[in-house]
């Protein structure tokens, strides 16, 4: 960009002595080379940025062909992970993976305590674990403040959905973990809310995400669906500090993990998890610890404004938040933070009922008002056809972006999985938008590949399904065939056909999510 400006500087500015015709059209070919040259540039770096950023959500989400990474490889994808998370902030100040805190509190002290808390869950000490628990406990009193303050809202709310699902209610820190408390988190690669759910995953359990509505923003739904993911990732491990771990990076990588170190042990299989998995069941501890005894150390829940008791409405009409803002008098401060989900401030309500939270405080004002007074408050503008037309228009966060081809070049070293791994996408459908009959590929070769994994009109319907997979009929099929392979779950291929466990399991009579290899599942499509 330096070399840009300085030939715009070098441009003749005498106004004596216009410059020919020429001489302009030499200096708008360098300049426009410049520009070409600068392009190429950003292109190159936005390409790399987006295939370190596919290449981590294969690894995070569990690619159906597991890219062969090795440590090294693992742990600086993870890394980059874990680096470009704003949730993370309160600790990046430290390495955890080489400080070592000292405490006034003993070792001994800091075992008792930890016996005392009787959990469900195993809670060893270690080095590694005694560094998380002076972490959150000594190292940043403000934000454990500010966390246990919203925790006093937040966490009964947990305790109830876990409680429901039968889970331990220990599993409520998690969310510590993951956002911090913070109902609106987002991680660079998309993940959002206070659970972190990618796109695929969220959809894969119902939650409901379009123009209108993120229900990965609705802390209820989202603690709802969490709950069911940890509850079939316990069916799968049979261990809490297993499912916690493939909460973070996934179960394909836990699975990988226990193969490599021939153990479901946790602590056995610890040096075999990518980097950062490795101190997410530690921080747990340490989360869980702080929470429990944070009076010892001095520390105070701070005031976040969030209201002691919140009641529901079920709206039913379209509804603007500056409708009830200036009918009601309600703040919109207040309805973004307790109604996150509505991302353009418009409660769907013609759609089907939706939630409204509101402070206990405005409940009575609120149902005083007259609705038809509400409904029809500037609903010609707040609500017009083209006002709804435009927010449809808008694709939600982290949804599928329209269909974008590559051409891809076959480099040496290159091979199927690690090309689709590296994409976004599977071998099946590398396979299928070019035509393979083998896993082959030759330097040289070029490859069609389509980022949003939809495939070329012509094969949409088909292009998702895997090689090992046969429609139930030719047009539209209800149903497809799959036949398990190494480390699927149950969890993992609903995400990848955007169904549900349930789903699954009600086509094929399962009572639990348990699945053997080689087994063939009929596979919902609509």
């Amino acid at each position: 960009m330096l070399f840009a400006l300085t030939l715009l500087v070098a441009m003749p500015c005498n106004a004596d002595r216009k410059p020919s015709k020429k001489a302009l059209q030499k200096q708008v070919a360098a300049l426009q080379f410049t520009l070409d040259s600068l392009q190429n540039v950003v292109d190159s770096l936005a390409e790399r940025k987006y295939i370190e950023d596919e290449t981590v959500l294969a690894v995070l989400e569990g690619n159906e062909e597991e890219p062969e990474f090795d440590a090294e490889v693992s742990d600086s994808l993870m890394d980059v992970w874990y680096k470009t998370q704003r949730i993370h902030d309160y600790d990046t100040q430290y390495d955890m993976n080489t400080v070592h805190f000292t405490s006034k509190v003993s070792d001994a002290e800091m075992i008792r305590r930890l016996e005392a808390m009787n959990s469900y869950i195993s809670l060893p000490f270690n080095e590694t674990v005694k560094n998380y628990m002076i972490l959150y406990s000594e190292k940043m009193p403000t934000k454990m403040s500010r966390m246990l303050g919203f925790s006093q809202y937040y966490m009964p709310l947990f305790e109830e959905v876990f409680a429901k699902y039968g889970l331990p209610v220990e599993l409520k820190y998690m969310a510590v973990i993951e956002s911090g408390l913070n109902p609106i988190a987002r991680s660079r690669v998309g993940a959002l809310g206070m659970w972190q759910f990618m796109y695929r995953t969220a959809r894969a359990y119902g939650l409901r995400i379009d123009s209108f509505v993120d229900e990965r923003l609705d802390v209820e739904k989202a603690v709802d669906a969490a709950a069911r993911y940890l509850r079939d990732s316990y069916e799968v491990f049979g261990d809490w500090n297993l499912a916690i771990s493939s909460y973070n990076c996934g179960a394909g990588n836990v699975q990988k993990a226990i193969r490599r170190a021939g153990s479901k042990d946790f602590w056995a299989i610890y040096d075999y998890l990518p980097r950062e998995t490795r101190g997410y069941v530690p921080a747990f501890v340490g989360a869980m610890y702080a929470f429990t005894y944070y009076k010892e150390y001095g520390i105070k829940p701070a005031d976040v404004g969030m209201p002691a008791v919140c009641d529901t409405f079920e709206i039913r009409k379209n509804l603007h938040f500056q409708q009830i803002n200036e009918v009601v008098g309600v703040p919109m401060q207040t309805l973004h933070q307790l109604n996150p989900q509505y991302v353009k401030d418009i409660i769907p309500g013609n759609d089907g009922v939706c939630v409204l939270n509101l402070p206990y405080s405005w409940s009575n004002a609120f149902l005083a008002v007259n609705r038809d007074t509400l409904y029809n408050h500037k609903a010609g503008k707040l609500l017009s056809e083209q006002v709804l037309k435009d927010v449809k228009a808008h694709r939600p966060t982290g949804s599928a972006p329209k269909q974008q081809r590559i051409a891809y070049k076959v480099k040496k070293g290159d091979y199927l999985g690690r090309i689709a791994s590296r994409n976004g996408v599977t071998v099946s459908q590398l396979k299928k938008w070019n035509h393979l009959r083998s896993d082959k590929v030759r330097v040289g070769q070029v490859l069609y590949i389509y980022k949003n994994g939809r495939g070329p009109a012509s094969s949409s319907t088909s292009a998702s399904k895997p090689s090992t997979t046969t429609a139930a009929s030719t047009s539209k099929p209800s149903y497809i065939t799959y036949t398990v392979r190494s480390g699927d779950t149950l969890s993992s291929i609903a995400a990848k056909y955007h169904t549900s466990v349930k789903k699954i399991q009600d086509a094929n009579g399962l009572k639990t999510t348990k699945i053997q290899s080689g087994k063939k599942l009929r596979i919902p499509t609509k």
